[in-house]
């Protein structure tokens, strides 16, 4: 009996000092699934917890107004807005907008697994001038094959003298940091207003003006429109055999029909000559965006305004990039994780601890870092990059032909390439991440492509 006794006092001492008396071992604790909410939280939180902007926590509350972080997200706007200048409290956090992250926007960095893709083979072709971006870039190191000859384009002039490089900007962060919290205006519904700016004029020029090629393989429709590379039909092996279910099964898919891709991603200046024009908002970024860095805090919805926009000004067809023709164009010929190889190397990539010139607040000027075998550049980091195919879970039933996998009424669409502020496990070639088409995110931006027909 007093042995009876002494448990039952070792329990009860036990319990009111706190112990888990009961508590299963740590290595059998339950690990968040990579695609659950509770995940995709954490992720969240974890991309913004560090901010000193109010909204990105504001983002975050809106994506989780009842969230695990909730109370203290709200007393870090206080504490923001109680420190700021009078000015500078508005400034910080953009008038309403109609984004934010949403609860299925994914992991950063911080919380990603760790893919070590090794696709199989690939072909296609061409390589590199520049949109209002950097000239001489390096050339890219030798990649696991040469690309064919690139496509020819129609008469040469010379490419837009090259920006500067450095950027200096306002960031948030990811995966639901800032949205725009910002001076986003949408123009009124119809057609863009009367001809009040030169960027309107020079849209309208565009339509007639011949493309424009400059080194081999390289196009321009318009002054003012993207430098585009130009690409041969070929196959490649998409998506990787890593544990990561949105990767696999790896495929064979055969890219039919030429088509021209953006040798950067839609710069600040391009994307304002089409808000001049009143064909797509304008994305305040506090007047300190460089011209020829990546526009960014766009949604899929406000890409598709870019596309159309430019197709009119010009009367080709711009879209997005299919998600089969966005990975053949990253690859670059090659079927190792990064372009470049197995292994993450300094210098190729606009990420964290991917080397200079980095900076937390925003990503590097396009073309900062070296191209790929197809002449492309910051297909990996920089901004994610929104492309045309709905969200899958998977590759089980993708189109094996290059187009894109669509179905009516997708909210959720994929973004590819990671971004400036995640690390190398992001800028693996097969990589690939949803986000809801409505919503701006600072860290989500996107690249064109263009029919060759």
């Amino acid at each position: 009996m007093w042995r009876k006794t002494l448990v039952v006092l070792g329990l009860g001492i036990a319990m009111l000092q706190g112990a888990e008396v009961f508590a299963p071992p740590a290595a059998h604790a339950g690990i968040l699934p990579k695609d659950s909410n509770e995940q995709y939280e954490l992720s969240f939180w974890d991309s913004v917890k560090n901010s000193n902007y109010a909204s990105d926590y504001e983002a975050y509350l809106k994506a989780y107004p009842n969230g695990r972080f909730a109370a203290l997200a709200k007393a870090r706007i206080e504490r923001i807005r109680a420190a700021a200048p009078p000015a500078a409290a508005k400034s910080d956090s953009k008038p309403d907008s109609k984004a934010d992250a949403r609860p299925d926007a994914k992991p950063s960095a911080a919380t990603t697994p760790t893919p070590s893709p090794s696709s199989p083979p690939l072909s296609a072709s061409p390589p590199s001038t520049a949109p209002s971006a950097p000239s001489a870039p390096a050339a890219p190191p030798a990649a696991s094959r040469t690309p064919p000859p690139p496509l020819t384009a129609t008469p040469a002039s010379p490419p837009s003298p090259a920006p500067s490089t450095s950027s200096t900007s306002t960031a948030r962060t990811r995966p639901g940091g800032s949205t725009s919290s910002g001076a986003i205006t949408y123009p009124s519904e119809g057609k863009p207003s009367a001809p009040a700016t030169a960027a309107t004029a020079a849209a309208a020029a565009a339509a007639t003006a011949p493309a424009t090629a400059a080194r081999g393989g390289e196009l321009r429709d318009c002054p003012t429109c993207p430098v585009l590379i130009a690409l041969s039909p070929g196959g490649f092996t998409m998506g990787s055999s890593t544990s990561d279910p949105a990767e696999r099964p790896p495929h064979h898919v055969n890219i039919g029909q030429p088509f021209a891709i953006g040798k950067y991603e839609v710069t600040v200046e391009q994307w304002n000559a089409c808000a001049d024009a009143s064909a797509c908002p304008k994305i305040g970024t506090n007047g300190s965006e460089a011209k020829n860095a990546p526009i960014r805090d766009v949604s899929w919805d406000d890409a598709q305004q870019y596309v159309a926009w430019l197709s009119k000004s010009t009367g080709k067809s711009y879209r997005l990039p299919t998600e089969a023709e966005w990975e053949f164009a990253a690859r670059g010929g090659t079927s190792s994780a990064y372009w470049w190889g197995d292994q993450m190397k300094k210098g190729n990539a606009n990420c964290k601890d991917c080397g200079d010139p980095w900076s937390q607040e925003a990503p590097a000027s396009v073309g900062s870092f070296a191209a790929n075998p197809y002449g492309l550049h910051d297909m990996n980091g920089s901004v994610w990059e929104w492309v045309g195919d709905c969200w899958h879970s998977s590759y089980k039933g993708a189109p094996a032909d290059g187009r894109a996998w669509d179905e009516n009424g997708c909210t959720a669409r994929v973004i590819r390439g990671g971004s400036w502020r995640e690390g190398a496990p992001y800028m693996v070639s097969s990589t690939r991440f949803k986000y809801s088409t409505s919503v701006r995110q600072s860290q989500n931006g996107f690249r064109v492509a263009r029919d060759m027909k």
